[in-house]
């Protein structure tokens, strides 16, 4: 019985899920376009839907359409700020040391794959950004600690569980659709004119530190590094991380010589010394003291009043302390930006949308629709199973709360459902079909040297368990 149930995970996660997950991933990498050009191609679709559903003239939705395009460059720069500062953080020495200590810990192949599930989980929680690369430089370095220490470990599997925190993450603190409403000028600005949708904003402990996500985001924090562990396959079937040619990661790169080395000795100085990060730092940090530890009767820890801004300035202050030179962080954010080019391209297209849709009144046709197929108790999980098919399209979690949000606002209130359930399912939905999206997989396969087609199979699966597990408590919450 034992050496059938050994068996039984690897076959479970290389067998008939794991076809099914590469149809799925083959069918996103053939037949979906990039995230820009879908961009475009919903902007049409939401025009033509105002042109049939609506009084709309054709004119006028193109007003609509200009009226809405610059609407959320407030929220495309938080966005891209999350990204950039989770990125640069995860890229200093301080944090690549931690992860190759943590390498060494595991003593078999199963805890080797939990522990770089459940660290990418934790630090998903923290910020998606630094989930990303430290999941996939964790994953490189527990690989090649095995390979050194005779450990048979599959490191597709390592590879996979590095992507875990992209599942959990729109439940933890750089969660744009919660952390949006949560402050009055960030709700302002994103619904525009909707100001009607939301009596006012919601805060933190009905969202993120509500009881339902605790248990539901808590418990992906555990299942997840079980299911990835079950799913190791016997040592005859194992690929070692030598098979894998991962390229030189950004702060490898920096020891690289470059142009600084010609600049004359004063700029050399200043971009070397590390005073000037700790004078920034300092200025950040007088506001994190105010902010975390407030002083007075009654004050309460800014913890339950954060916001994108105070989420990206408490990781700006990081990254500058531990980088400790300028050069050392202007490197970072540069490697960092990269990843952020769909994000500042794409945000004004999503607004556009957004645009249209208030406008034409297209928002209330929609959400109408869809509370007239789903009952009160139902509407929540019909939420969550929409968002996790526009994510397919939608790669962004801050884009597709752009798209969405404003219908699951409307929806919540012509069913009198609370509107903090709803907003928590579109982040679910968000973020398990990342375990099909390869648009942020990128930065991942291309620091382990990995395939799309080698990883889908265990994040499809553990989508799957994923699902099931959000589904359920949305039901019976």
């Amino acid at each position: 019985m034992g050496r059938r149930w050994a068996y039984f995970p690897s076959q479970l996660g290389v067998g008939y899920v794991q076809r099914i997950g590469e149809a799925l991933s083959r069918f996103t990498l053939r037949y979906v376009p990039d995230s820009f050009i879908f961009a475009i191609l919903l902007t049409l679709v939401v025009y033509a839907m105002g042109l049939v559903f609506t009084d709309r003239g054709p004119y006028q939705l193109v007003l609509d359409w200009y009226g809405g395009f610059w609407n959320l460059l407030a929220f495309g720069m938080q966005m891209t700020l999350i990204l950039v500062t989770g990125y640069a953080l995860a890229n200093t020495a301080v944090v690549r040391r931690g992860l190759q200590r943590l390498a060494d810990w595991p003593q078999s192949p199963r805890q080797a794959v939990a522990l770089v599930a459940f660290v990418t989980g934790a630090l998903g929680l923290i910020n998606y950004g630094l989930s990303l690369v430290a999941g996939a430089l964790l994953a490189l370095e527990v690989g090649r600690s095995c390979a050194r220490r005779g450990i048979k470990v599959h490191f597709p599997l390592l590879v996979a569980a590095g992507y875990i925190g992209l599942m959990i993450w729109h439940g933890g603190l750089s969660g744009s659709a919660p952390l949006t409403v949560n402050k009055e000028s960030d709700l302002r600005a994103f619904l525009g004119g909707r100001s009607d949708l939301l009596a006012g904003p919601i805060p933190l402990d009905h969202t993120i530190l509500s009881p339902m996500n605790l248990i539901i985001t808590g418990g992906l924090l555990i299942i997840a590094p079980l299911v990835m562990a079950l799913l190791s396959p016997p040592p005859s079937e194992c690929e070692p991380a030598s098979k894998f040619t991962p390229v030189d990661s950004p702060a490898d790169a920096r020891s690289a010589p470059s142009e600084h080395d010609e600049r004359g000795r004063f700029p050399r100085l200043l971009e070397d010394t590390p005073i000037i990060n700790i004078a920034l730092a300092a200025l950040i940090g007088v506001w994190a003291w105010r902010f975390y530890l407030p002083s007075g009767a009654g004050a309460s820890s800014g913890v339950t009043q954060l916001s994108l801004d105070s989420v990206n300035m408490t990781m700006l202050m990081l990254g500058l302390l531990l980088h400790g030179t300028p050069r050392s962080f202007i490197h970072a954010v540069d490697d960092a930006a990269r990843g952020a080019a769909g994000i500042i391209i794409q945000f004004p297209l999503y607004a556009g949308i957004m645009g249209v849709m208030h406008d034409s009144g297209l928002t209330e046709t929609l959400a109408g629709s869809i509370s007239d197929v789903s009952r009160e108790r139902t509407l929540a999980t019909l939420t969550f199973l929409i968002a996790a098919i526009i994510k397919l399209f939608v790669p962004s979690g801050g884009g597709q709360w752009a798209v969405q949000g404003p219908i699951a606002l409307q929806a919540a209130k012509d069913a009198g459902v609370d509107p903090a359930k709803l907003v928590m399912a579109v982040a679910y939905g968000d973020q398990v079909t990342n375990m099909l999206q390869p648009f942020w997989a990128l930065p991942l396969l291309a620091i382990t040297g990995a395939r799309a087609r080698d990883i889908v199979g265990y994040t499809a699966l553990l989508m799957l368990v994923g699902m099931v597990w959000i589904g359920v408590w949305l039901l019976i919450w």
